[in-house]
């Protein structure tokens, strides 16, 4: 049952594309040595049987040009997952409506809860941030969404590479960037819910387009969090779509199957990435029509084994780690709720990082060349690895 909190509206509203009727929603909510990437006869995402040509990709483009002039959901609103995300100046004024915060959390967290509120988030952020922009214009920026956001939750502003010091629930100092890396905020914006009881009750790395944001408030505030995943509350509020052959959008980069995914004895030549997506998936059609369409992200992409799979198919596949499991039952063990997400892994089998929020062509990229050129060996998270490389 949901409050009398619960924001206006259906706990998922989305954009619509040429693809789904006013009532349909989108569904949802870390080897065998595999053979060179080679282009193939197109087969659906497990590989029950070969499926004849499509124009997928031309189907896909049309309806995101059908979204972009008939606009969201909410009128007077565009696409909220389409925009640019190349490096440029952007001034980003926070709400008024931020708490101004001596970052201390205990504090805050005790202001909080006499405030009425359920607990705090922890809004990491970083100067000139695409993602952070579309946050605070788009999502903040909904009435509904920063009303209830207000109600339930006082918000800390905190800056990814800031040097002001922060006191953490246990009376542990650190500075800004030191807390957000404790708390693996590889891309920004990154929230930290934070309870009454000072519990992570939710972690959100990167942006979340507005019926997703609204759904993760509802989650914490109405203290789902305590019984259940965020994967398993979406599925339950909004059921997944059956498995459907040809439905995936498909790339001549993508793997023909059978997929014998396991390094575990072997290790492969290459990274692994492995695009978790779902059919009537608005968010799959703009990674597809444009970052994937960028031609330096399809080069890049010839660094990598690379592998489509519906999220929710119950076909069996061989995982990296060499375990025999559904796609259904490891996409829920590693805890994907957003389609699509990206997921890498080295040639080992084990999982290096994943990209399972919004993402286009100038932040897939920098994560592509992160995991192709090792990035990792250096012992820099992602965030710090790209920092240096933009000073450089």
């Amino acid at each position: 049952m949901m409050s009398s909190s619960r924001l206006s509206g259906p706990i998922i509203s989305r954009p619509k594309t040429a693809r789904r009727t006013d009532n349909q929603m989108n569904r949802n909510p870390q080897f065998g040595i595999m053979s060179p990437m080679r282009l193939s006869p197109r087969h659906d995402a497990l590989g029950l049987r070969p499926v004849p040509q499509t124009t997928a990709r031309m189907v896909a483009m049309a309806a995101m040009l059908l979204a972009t002039l008939s606009g969201s959901a909410h009128a007077g609103e565009t696409d909220p997952i389409s925009f640019d995300d190349r490096p440029k100046v952007r001034y980003l004024e926070h709400p008024p409506w931020f708490k101004a915060s001596f970052l201390d959390l205990r504090d805050d967290l005790s202001e909080a809860k006499q405030g009425g509120k359920q607990g705090i988030i922890l809004y990491v952020g970083q100067e000139n941030c695409p993602y952070c922009e579309a946050l605070i214009k788009t999502n903040f920026g909904a009435t509904d969404i920063a009303a209830y956001t207000q109600r339930h939750f006082e918000v800390i502003e905190l800056d990814l590479w800031g040097s002001r010091e922060l006191t953490d629930f246990d009376g542990e100092r650190y500075s800004e960037h030191d807390f957000a890396n404790l708390h693996g905020t590889n891309f920004t914006p990154s929230l930290l819910f934070y309870n009454g009881d000072a519990e992570l009750a939710l972690r959100l790395r990167g942006y979340y387009p507005p019926y997703k944001f609204r759904a993760a408030l509802e989650y914490v505030a109405d203290g789902h969090y305590k019984k259940e995943s965020f994967r398993d509350y979406l599925a339950r509020a909004d059921p997944p779509p059956k498995f459907e052959i040809g439905d995936l959008n498909e790339q001549e980069f993508f793997l023909p199957p059978p997929y014998m995914l396991d390094r575990s004895r072997v290790p492969a030549q290459r990274p692994l990435m492995v695009f978790f997506e779902q059919r009537d998936c608005h968010a799959c059609d703009v990674l597809h029509t444009q970052p994937l369409s960028d031609p330096a992200v399809r080069a890049q992409l010839r660094q990598f084994d690379v592998i489509q799979v519906d999220m929710w198919s119950k076909k069996p596949i061989f995982t990296p780690d060499g375990r025999k499991l559904s796609v259904v039952d490891w996409s829920k063990e590693l805890g994907l709720f957003y389609a699509p997400t990206l997921v890498f892994f080295d040639e080992g089998g084990g999982e290096l990082m994943r990209v399972a929020s919004v993402v286009h062509v100038y932040r897939l990229g920098r994560v592509l060349e992160y995991v192709a050129n090792r990035g990792y060996h250096t012992g820099l998270t992602y965030q710090q690895w790209h920092g240096k490389r933009e000073i450089k």
